[in-house]
């Protein structure tokens, strides 16, 4: 399948914004160029590579070394092509999917990364319970439900809210024993709360008393520890200042791209 591209550079106050647009088969794909602030003899004692990344609103961003070449910006687009654009298709559909849950069986739930498919049960012989059982997130109810979606969200929904209410103080508890030494500037271990919160992964008070969302348990344990770590270092820097910044830096070096990848599956992980 033929490719092709363009690159047009605009002239901002600060730095060169450039905007590029290639076509794929039938598809025509606008995407942005970001390049790094170093000066050109800066870059070449740091070389880094041209990093293509599909944001979950189908933005196609490449980032690029100051003095790459937009000839070298146009052959990695074109040989990421065909992944740009799957990708933009399995966003589409995330979009379209990512709908206010209706806890019927058949549903997507997530634990420490993993997708489970939700199974509705009724079994009057047994006690109300949420399991995980061979890639299913298993909830048995003692009776029947009525066909409206009001008395299965009322029954099914709070069972869930309490199960991963439970398992994220288990985990939680876990990754902040293992994390706490990497906090040096923290004596003793400070508390922490879990409480659903819509906009917010944790944070940390005055006192350094944490609070964390459950629904952080939904994500890969690499996720859970840089929410942790972050709400750490606001024990020692109570702001973002650049003391803050360098702080996590040295104890998660990755941070910004577990950040990344943390924010283009928020929506997912906070949908109820």
């Amino acid at each position: 399948m033929s490719v092709a591209a363009e690159i047009f550079t605009q002239e901002g106050k600060n730095a060169t914004a450039e905007r590029g647009v290639f076509i794929y088969g039938n598809d025509t794909i606008h995407y942005e160029v970001i390049r790094s602030s170093l000066s050109t003899d800066a870059a070449k004692k740091s070389p880094r590579k041209i990093v293509i990344k599909v944001h979950p609103d189908q933005r196609v961003v490449a980032s690029a070394p100051f003095n790459a070449t937009q000839d070298a910006i146009h052959e990695a687009v074109s040989k990421r092509a065909r992944w740009i654009c799957q990708h933009i298709e399995e966003f589409a559909k995330q979009k379209d999917t990512v709908l206010p849950k209706r806890y019927v069986s058949g549903e997507t739930q997530f634990y420490l990364g993993k997708r489970y498919v939700l199974k509705v049960l009724v079994d009057n012989e047994h006690v109300t319970n949420v399991k995980l059982s061979r890639g299913r997130l298993n909830v048995t109810l003692k009776h029947e439900l009525s066909h409206g979606p009001e008395d299965r969200i009322a029954k099914v929904k709070p069972l869930i809210d309490k199960w991963y209410q439970h398992k994220a103080k288990i985990v939680f508890h876990e990754r902040l024993a293992q994390l706490l030494p990497k906090a040096t500037w923290v004596k003793g271990i400070p508390s922490f709360r879990v409480m659903a919160m819509k906009k917010q992964w944790g944070s940390c008070s005055i006192k350094g008393n944490l609070m964390l969302n459950p629904h952080l348990v939904k994500a890969p344990k690499e996720f859970i520890d840089y929410v942790i770590l972050h709400e750490l270092c606001h024990i020692a820097e109570h702001n973002h200042s650049e003391k803050f910044w360098r702080l996590l830096t040295q104890i998660m070096p990755n941070w910004k791209e577990v950040k990344s990848k943390l924010d283009d599956m928020a929506e997912m992980y906070l949908n109820e």
